[in-house]
């Protein structure tokens, strides 16, 4: 049962177990993207503020890597538990401040909870080794040791899940973090500090700092204490911060975009496929980086399942997402839909069909309908840019060869898609598909115990699974000399 909880201060951010608000007393306001209507004024912090947060981790380190592991886990698994208490209220608030489905909010709040319950388990497994020596008078052994402070940046589009799935590996690892949520999400971010300040975490250890990017995130940069960067984000920006680590020579991990290809082969269960179409394109309105941006369909397959395509969207209803019944919620901003109508429009002025939607929903603001379009060409906008958008394009191809140039042909390089009942044909694309991610049958990809990340202009390193804590560990190695002598 949810229980009731007044998850935030007024106007407060979250800092050294204590909540503050803005030294200028400067705030913005958290938007309902749904309705317009002012959520909260939240404090605008900048430079001085960040570094009180800063220095408030450091002074929490020595204290937090020294507990056991199995303690910090009690921590963690604590916190996740606290999650479920509070999930309709997490659920409902997330709606609120981010647009998505009632539905899909409640399913984010327990795919955060699940990073914090693996990751409890996870910092009891960071083994080390002994390493044969080269010498008999000689032992050889590696650690694993907290990398430090982090600092933790984190998108809109899935507010309690990226920050759990960050912090959760940072925490279980033994480092203290300040955790920088998106401007459009700030309340998201604050309702898990109070949840973790709830669960005991110890004043220092997680900090969030709500407010400008650029004066937030120049001070973490620049800083010398934080000694690790996690960023999910645009690409455009993972490039800004690469620049800016070299300075202090941070450790980084990045998730940028993504531009996910959705191969159809010609031997696919084409009601399988649609289903993972459906999932993949327009889960939270088509607004995150796995979604699929491009669909390849073999000619043989391509009229049938345009045409079941189409007959599921037009089952989509689009609303409020508080509303019983609603499939796509608003999208995130204006920008976002005159950012989907562009495409449609450059596509629809080359050459592609509308065969469903295409234009701004009835309901108005920031709603868009969801859009098939067919007959798409690689010179158009949406083939080249992550749309971000509940947008499904649809191109043709005719071979294995073919489809596979095609889908590489990008910058990125986050998770691709393709269905096909030949088991060779799973384990050849697999290999050759140039993505982090490669999901065969399925149109939803992500769970704790994966690795999830990519490569190319995509990013580097790891969340989630063993291969997400490894992000926030150094490894030390130990020569023991004089044995025996």
């Amino acid at each position: 049962m949810d229980k009731s909880l007044e998850f935030t201060p007024p106007h407060r951010c979250y800092i050294d177990g204590a909540w503050v608000e803005s030294d200028k007393g400067l705030r913005f306001s958290s938007i309902d993207p749904a309705t317009g209507d002012i959520l909260a004024e939240v404090p605008d912090l900048g430079a001085l503020e960040t570094q009180s947060a800063i220095s408030a981790a450091a002074r929490a380190l020595s204290d937090w890597r020294s507990r056991t592991a199995s303690e910090r886990g009690l921590f963690l698994r604590r916190f996740g538990e606290l999650l479920g208490d509070h999930k309709e209220s997490l659920a409902q608030l997330l709606t609120r401040e981010q647009g998505k489905p009632l539905l899909e909010s409640r399913g984010e709040v327990s795919y955060a909870q699940s990073f914090l319950f693996w990751f409890a388990e996870e910092g009891a497994r960071l083994y080390g080794d002994i390493i044969p020596s080269h010498t008999i008078d000689a032992r050889l052994l590696v650690m694993k040791q907290a990398v430090g402070v982090c600092a933790l940046i984190t998108p809109w589009n899935f507010p309690y899940a990226m920050i759990t799935r960050k912090l959760g590996a940072a925490l279980a690892a033994g480092c203290t973090a300040v955790v920088k949520p998106a401007e459009q999400t700030p309340l998201c971010a604050l309702a898990l500090a109070r949840l973790g300040e709830e669960a005991g975490i110890p004043r220092g250890v997680f900090n969030v700092v709500t407010g400008d990017a650029q004066a937030i995130g120049k001070t973490l940069m620049s800083s010398d204490i934080v000694r690790k960067v996690s960023f999910t984000g645009s690409t455009d920006v993972g490039k800004l911060l690469i620049s800016q680590s070299a300075a202090t020579v941070k450790k980084l991990s990045l998730e940028l975009g993504g531009h996910a290809p959705f191969i159809v082969c010609e031997d696919a269960d084409l009601d399988e496929a649609v289903s993972g179409a459906i999932l993949s394109k327009f889960r939270n309105s088509g607004q995150t980086c796995v979604c699929a941006n491009r669909f390849y369909i073999h000619e043989s397959l391509y009229d049938s399942f345009a045409e079941r395509f189409a007959e599921k969207i037009s089952e989509l209803n689009v609303g409020n997402g508080l509303l019983p019944n609603t499939h796509l919620g608003p999208l995130i901003d204006l920008a976002a839909v005159e950012k989907s109508e562009r495409h449609v429009c450059d596509a629809r002025d080359k050459g592609a069909k509308v065969l469903f939607g295409g234009s701004r929903d009835k309901a108005g603001g920031n709603f868009f309908q969801p859009t098939l379009l067919g007959e798409v060409e690689d010179s158009m906008q949406i083939l080249q840019e992550e749309t971000f958008g509940p947008i499904a394009p649809l191109v043709r191809f005719s071979s294995d060869e073919e489809v596979l140039r095609r889908a590489n042909s990008t910058p990125y390089g986050l998770a691709a898609y393709f269905y096909s009942r030949d088991v060779g044909r799973v384990f050849q694309f697999a290999d050759d598909l140039d993505y982090g991610m490669v999901i065969a049958n399925s149109g939803v990809s992500s769970n704790a115990c994966a690795p999830f990340g990519g490569v190319k202009h995509s990013g580097y390193g790891r969340e989630g699974s063993k291969y997400g804590i490894l992000e926030y560990v150094d490894i030390k190695y130990l020569l023991v000399g004089g044995i025996g002598s």
